[in-house]
């Protein structure tokens, strides 16, 4: 595997690439973007997955997370959401044209069904190949902390629960925090995964907690949640993160921010304090 950078940036002290690679997992070309910040390192890792419609860019222009970053010393990767092509099967899927399936929307999962298979490797790709990759070509201590937003948040909530031994921290802004209970993880999981539910819980976080995945990896969860966002009763249902926590004695810390809502400006308010929760547990 051979990262491409296509374009660098100075900010604040550190550089900023945008790279791309072909991807083993996916089987088609993936892009991202990584900050390291200034200083000879080795630094640890944050992951940012973001959500529904988004490729690498909508963080790394918009979140306003390198001066924590650099202020903390911790190197910020953003991969796209999905794999990308005209040539993909279920591309953009033309007899489906919403933006919550197909390109922009992989939900971090593997996909079983066709005709997903084989490019809609997410989860794998996260897990497996981009954490070796920015191991290998990066000044990384080798530690690595997690988040994201909404489909984002649902997948750093869930590939660190289902691989905990890889994340020191998991944080969320606005997750589909139980996929399993609302129409836009029902619609990509019946699509990805089929329609028999079983399999499903596999991939909800509240289930996952509930089931005692969290227990003795993670001493808190943070969340940030706006109350005047739209997607806040119908999709994203933090109430049942909570609840699962509470039944299993996972501490999970729910900020719910007034007048905020789903856009990147509420990200952008927040971020640091994201930055700052895992850099205190990555140097631990």
């Amino acid at each position: 595997m051979t990262l491409h950078t296509t374009k660098t940036h100075a900010v604040h002290g550190g550089t900023l690439r945008y790279l791309k690679h072909d991807s083993v997992s996916t089987g088609t070309p993936m892009t991202l973007s990584v900050y390291v910040p200034p200083g000879e390192g080795p630094f640890p890792v944050l992951i940012w997955l973001s959500g529904l419609t988004c490729t690498e860019d909508n963080f790394t222009t918009k979140a306003g997370a390198y001066g924590a970053a650099a202020e903390h010393g911790v190197i910020i990767v953003a991969p796209d959401t999905s794999p990308r092509g005209p040539d993909l099967k279920g591309e953009a899927v033309a007899d489906d044209p919403a933006y919550d399936l197909g390109q922009g929307a992989g939900f971090y999962v593997d996909a079983t069904q066709a005709p997903w298979v084989p490019h809609f490797r997410m989860e794998t790709y996260v897990v497996d190949e981009l954490i070796a990759l920015i191991d290998a070509e990066f000044p990384t201590t080798r530690t690595r902390s997690i988040s994201g937003h909404s489909m984002g948040g649902h997948g750093a909530l869930t590939l660190a629960l289902r691989h905990p031994a890889l994340f020191r921290s998991v944080s969320a802004f606005a997750p589909i925090a139980s996929p399993t209970r609302c129409a836009w993880g029902e619609k990509a999981f019946t699509a990805y995964l089929g329609e028999d539910r079983t399999g499903w819980a596999n991939h909800d976080a509240a289930l996952l907690i509930e089931a005692g995945a969290a227990r003795g990896h993670f001493d808190d969860i943070l969340i940030d949640q706006g109350d005047a966002d739209t997607f806040l009763i119908e999709q994203l249902k933090p109430e049942q993160l909570i609840a699962a926590g509470e039944a299993t004695g996972q501490a999970i810390t729910l900020r719910m921010q007034p007048g905020y809502d789903h856009s990147y400006f509420f990200m952008a308010s927040f971020i640091a304090d994201h930055v700052a929760f895992h850099a205190e547990r990555l140097k631990r």
